[in-house]
């Protein structure tokens, strides 16, 4: 029955009786009794309208279990044991009344020796009764019929059996209320702009409102983890003095990317398969220009201690826009406009997205976070890059590093960084590092005497270290379990 349903046969049954004492006595149109609990929901919104007064009435009552119905309508173990055993001297045989019993008969053997109903003779089970009461199947015949038993103990001992079970029923008593009607008048909810307008709000029956209801607790947004580490390493950098470069820009030009970094425009990075180029637009035609000629110069034909690359630079190839894929083109920019004014030692750092043209599988995704951070001054040497990044990667509990020489387009010298995993028992590569080389700085206009070092490792791989997954798809993507990002607790690098 539906809600309106339930308050039609209240409200109709209260005009004929004054009350009912009992809603269990109350019947559906279809004959059949009411479901209480939705009874309580339409008792509660009569109630609300003070059309009705209602209190709850408790039950217990026995109910049989599916064994102990078996046993009303077929007789108890026992009993079957008995008439299952001929009244002849001979008797049957354990055997045979397995056969014919099952497991039943292992049940009912027990109790009817107990009760002195049977015994053995030779091999075989005899009665030695000639008839028997069976009062289980009684007990439990008037326990399913009235839902108790005139002797207490009796469903206590039949639960110890699993026969029946205690449960509890509520129903309800209902009285009218003050405000009793045959007709339920619907009540307002809010006050609208209408009824204030129009006056309605004074004649309205609005419903009651419960103040003293805590109501449904907000969800509250949850921190990514990948952003619970970025925070934790923001935190490192600022300790350390760095200030954090703006990487509001995905999407850069070539120069920027590629060749303000001494990178040539024949390497395989600019290709198509590893780099996602725009269509629409798809150049763009603002550089520096005397900053433009110095890189065409220095990739061309050498200059600042330098041969080049010796090939015929194109502006073409250095207008196309792409997505950025590496956060280093904004350290080229940055380091620009260092050098277009008084130099003064800085320190540079930025967590952000890039983007590479890659195959998607359990550690590769099209995009990911790059941790950079980069150092300019006067007099630095590759001994003060690799004690800096002892101290930056300390801080994030990391103490065993080795560092590997490597090839970098825009560093020289270059070198790989290794980190002693201790869950894998192996060294795995974690970042990659180096210091600027001159043809990439000179350019810009820094004064010859100002070294940069600089080094660069993913936010996902610790991040997913951290919180042991192994597939970078449960941690960014359209399979990222939602659980996970609210359950998952703040991240603290074991500091020292």
């Amino acid at each position: 029955m539906t809600t309106e349903e339930l308050q039609t046969l209240v409200l109709t049954t209260l005009d004929s009786n004054d009350s009912i004492d009992d809603t269990k006595e109350l019947k559906g149109s279809d004959g059949k009794e009411v479901d209480q609990l939705a009874l309580l929901g339409a008792l509660k919104s009569l109630a609300d309208k003070e059309m009705v007064k209602y209190n709850t009435i408790e039950n217990e009552i026995w109910v049989l279990t599916e064994e102990g119905n078996e046993i009303v309508d077929k007789g108890s173990h026992e009993a079957i044991v008995f008439e299952a055993i001929p009244a002849s001297e001979e008797g049957i045989s354990i055997s045979e009344l397995q056969k014919l019993l099952g497991d039943s008969g292992k049940i009912g053997q027990g109790r009817a020796f107990k009760n002195k109903w049977i015994n053995k003779k030779g091999g075989n089970l005899i009665r030695i009764v000639d008839s028997i009461i069976d009062q289980p199947r009684i007990d439990l015949d008037i326990i399913r019929s009235t839902g108790k038993h005139p002797d207490p103990k009796v469903p206590t001992e039949l639960k110890k059996r699993k026969l029946c079970d205690k449960h509890k029923i509520i129903s309800y008593s209902v009285t009218k209320g003050p405000q009793f009607s045959l007709t339920i008048k619907k009540q307002a909810r809010d006050i609208t702009f209408e009824m204030l307008q129009s006056g309605e709000w004074k004649k309205a029956n609005f419903k009651n409102y419960n103040f003293d209801a805590l109501g449904i607790p907000p969800s509250g947004g949850h921190l990514h983890p990948l952003m619970k580490v970025r925070e934790e390493l923001r935190q490192i950098f600022f300790e350390m003095g760095f200030e954090e470069m703006p990487t509001n820009r995905f999407v850069e030009s070539s120069f920027w990317n590629f060749d303000a970094l001494f990178q040539p425009q024949q390497h395989p990075a600019r290709d198509a398969h590893d780099t996602f180029f725009l269509k629409d637009p798809a150049v763009g035609t603002q550089f520096p220009t005397e900053y433009l000629e110095r890189v065409k110069k220095v990739h061309s034909v050498g200059g600042y201690g330098s041969n080049g690359y010796g090939y015929d630079w194109k502006i073409e190839e250095a207008q196309k826009l792409l997505l950025r894929t590496h956060t280093t083109a904004v350290s080229s920019f940055m380091l620009y406009n260092l050098a277009q004014k008084e130099f003064k030692p800085v320190k540079y750092f930025s967590i952000d997205r890039v983007f590479r043209n890659e195959t998607v599988d359990a550690t590769h995704l099209a995009e990911f976070n790059q941790v950079e951070g980069v150092i300019a001054d006067k007099g630095l040497a590759l001994g003060d890059l690799i004690g800096f990044m002892e101290t930056f990667f300390e801080k994030m509990g990391i103490k065993k590093l080795r560092f590997k020489p490597a090839y970098n387009p825009y560093t020289e010298p270059s070198m790989e960084i290794f980190s002693y995993h201790e869950g894998l028992g192996k060294w795995v590569e974690i970042g990659n590092s180096g210091m600027f080389r001159p043809e990439m700085l000179e350019p810009m206009g820094l004064d010859p005497e100002v070294r940069v070092i600089a080094w660069g490792l993913g936010l996902e791989r610790p991040t997913m270290i951290k919180y042991g997954i192994e597939n970078i798809r449960e941690l960014l993507g359209h399979k990222v379990n939602l659980t996970m990002i609210e359950n998952n607790p703040i991240c603290a690098f074991d500091l020292i």
